[in-house]
């Protein structure tokens, strides 16, 4: 008798591969061009590595899963579950849930794909509701439609210690990059949704901090039910690209913010410090299904 329900991420998630197997999951490892050669997140390219690289202004690039990988694993799981539910990263930041969808077409009522604009910690959240639901006895098209109806439901604000690395792709001018490192400004983005957008600029790590805590207190108040509210609604999670000692200390502030919360600490996806470089900061929370 088959079981119910695979679940299935990509690496985006921060979710490992040896994390993915005590959770029962499994997790698409995403690839990267570093000088002409493909390596895939946790298989073949391990954090350290990915930063070593990084360091020496290696040329590296961004890809999504191969269609071959994808409906390789979907068919070896439709052997041994009856349904797969396929949470990639964010629309909005790769066309890798778009190829997932199309693909998704022949295999009608076998394989639901979310694109509920998640990514990183927030999209780790995700996979955590679907196996609560499931356990829940929710069937799987339904979780797939409460992850989408629930898609605006969490925020991220990402602290970078450099805008060297968004200069060299293209996404802010060399001007505005060589002003923010003259006058030291820590810039603070978010990501509300499927978009990376400025927020604010500090002076400052420990002033970016404030700003990142005050905006999330903000969105406590205004968008998720209340800071009264938040210790059972919320999950609320710090992430980083090579600086845990950071965010580790971050967790300390954030926590005198938000007593009683168990605050999670993990690596952001290298497909995003791929574009922001080391040495960043984020908070991120999501309501809890």
């Amino acid at each position: 008798m088959k079981k119910k329900m695979a679940v299935v991420t990509d690496s985006n998630s921060g979710i490992t591969q040896a994390q993915a197997r005590e959770m029962g999951i499994y997790v698409l490892p995403m690839p990267f061009v570093i000088n002409g050669n493909t390596y895939y997140e946790d298989i073949t390219l391990s954090q350290p590595e990915f930063y070593a690289q990084l360091k020496q202004n290696e040329n590296i690039s961004t890809s999504q899963p191969s269609v071959g990988d994808i409906l390789d694993l979907w068919d070896q799981l439709l052997e041994e579950y009856e349904t797969v539910l396929h949470i990639p990263m964010s629309s909005g930041l790769s066309g890798s849930c778009a190829t997932a969808k199309m693909l998704a077409m022949d295999y009608e009522d076998q394989v639901y794909v979310v694109d509920n604009q998640r990514i990183s910690v927030t999209q780790r959240q995700s996979v955590l509701d679907a196996l609560h639901l499931s356990e829940q006895g929710m069937e799987t098209a339904e979780i797939a439609q409460k992850l989408e109806d629930t898609r605006r439901e969490s925020s991220i604000y990402i602290m970078l210690d450099t805008l060297y690395y968004l200069k060299k792709g293209g996404r802010v001018t060399p001007a505005v990059a060589a002003i923010a490192t003259v006058l030291k400004l820590k810039p603070v983005l978010q990501i509300q949704g499927d978009k990376l957008d400025a927020f604010s600029k500090a002076r400052s790590e420990k002033i970016a901090r404030t700003v990142m805590i005050d905006a999330m207190k903000k969105d406590m108040e205004t968008r998720f039910g209340g800071m009264e509210n938040a210790r059972d609604r919320m999950a609320i999670q710090i992430a980083h690209t090579n600086n845990e000692a950071s965010a580790l200390e971050f967790r300390e502030e954030v926590a005198k913010v938000f007593p009683d919360h168990d605050i999670y600490v993990d690596h952001l996806s290298l497909s995003v410090s791929c574009h922001i470089g080391p040495g960043s900061l984020a908070l991120a929370c999501a309501v809890k299904l």
